[in-house]
Formats: C-alpha cells, structure tokens, sequence
C-alpha cells in the first residue's frame, strides 16, 4: 500500500501463466492456449473494480481500451506523466510513481497490474498489496517472455514471489488444469 497526499493506494498484479511461468509467447503475444474463459472473467470484473490499470505499451496496444478504464501506460517514450487520447502514459525515469497516480488516479483505490514483464518487475519492487497468479498446467511456451525477468530454470514464478514477501494463498481451480492462487504479504495471508 502506498499513501499519496492522504490516499491510499492498493497494487493488485494479475497474470496468467504457462507451466514454464511464461505470459506471452516469442513474438510478445498472448497465445490462445492460455486464454481461459473462467480467469478472463474474473480478471474483467477485477479491472472494473479498479482505480487505474498500469500495463506497458505492447499490452496496451495489442488490448485496445474498449471499455474505456482508466489506463496508466508504461513507455519509455512518454514525457513524464501525459494525457494522450487513449490514456495516461507514464515514465518512471521521468515521474515518480506517486507522481503518476496523483494524476491518474488523484482518489486512490486499487490499483490493477496487468503487466508486461517489465511491469510487473517493476511493481515487485513497490510491493504488491496482492498478486493473483493463474497457472494452466498443461500449457508450455518454450521461448516465451517470462512472467518476471529474473525467472530462471532453476528460479520459477512461485520463488520470486515468496523472496519479495509473498506467501501464497490455498489455490483454487477455476477451469481444469487452471487454478489461481492469490499471493500477500506475509502479515496479510
């Protein structure tokens, strides 16, 4: 949780992922396979209840705004914090993160990370409020992007969760070989 001028702030990451901790695959897109009806609902009604969604600019490019949520858009293009017509765009060299969401979000609430991986590198190191991470067990992307930079084959998803803090909660399985399992911080799990 982050207060900024006497609001606070929850971040809520949201991912799925293949067996291999993979979001996307080569080419940066999300392949059918871990497009799960069951998470895609979930994951919708979780956007709705937000304050701002922070993604990076592939996510939002490939994910037009149809519903018109309130986006914050990761880009090392973006000059600081700027109003574009399809969203916020935000530069964490140039504006701090509380800089950004005394902007796009100026009453607080919660705030949804849909990733990239840069993304949620980043978010990892502001700290999750909670961390809902959707696995399909019989799915493989050999060559995809991880879901976190530092996932290795010896490091999955689950280790860099627990080192930043995290403890898992009881999964749940949502579809067959899917299940979630949301992740807080040790004093809240």
């Amino acid at each position: 949780m982050l207060a900024v001028d006497g609001r606070d702030y929850r971040f809520e990451g949201h991912a799925i992922v293949s067996a291999d901790d993979r979001i996307a695959d080569a080419s940066g897109l999300t392949p059918p396979s871990l497009r799960i009806e069951a998470d895609w609902r979930r994951f919708q009604a979780a956007l709705d209840g937000s304050a701002v969604i922070v993604l990076g600019r592939l996510g939002h490019e490939v994910n037009p705004n149809r519903m018109q949520r309130n986006r914050l858009v990761l880009s090392g293009a973006a000059r600081g914090v700027e109003r574009r017509n399809d969203a916020w765009w935000w530069n964490p060299v140039e504006a701090t993160l509380a800089d950004a969401l005394r902007i796009a979000a100026p009453g607080g609430g919660v705030v949804a990370v849909p990733g990239g991986m840069r993304v949620f590198d980043l978010f990892l190191t502001v700290g999750y409020d909670a961390f809902h991470l959707t696995r399909v067990a019989d799915v493989l992307v050999p060559d995809g992007t991880p879901l976190f930079s530092t996932i290795a084959p010896n490091r999955t998803a689950d280790d860099i969760l627990a080192a930043h803090g995290l403890q898992p909660g009881a999964p749940e399985e949502i579809a067959p070989g899917t299940r979630l399992t949301t992740w807080r911080p040790a004093a809240t799990a």
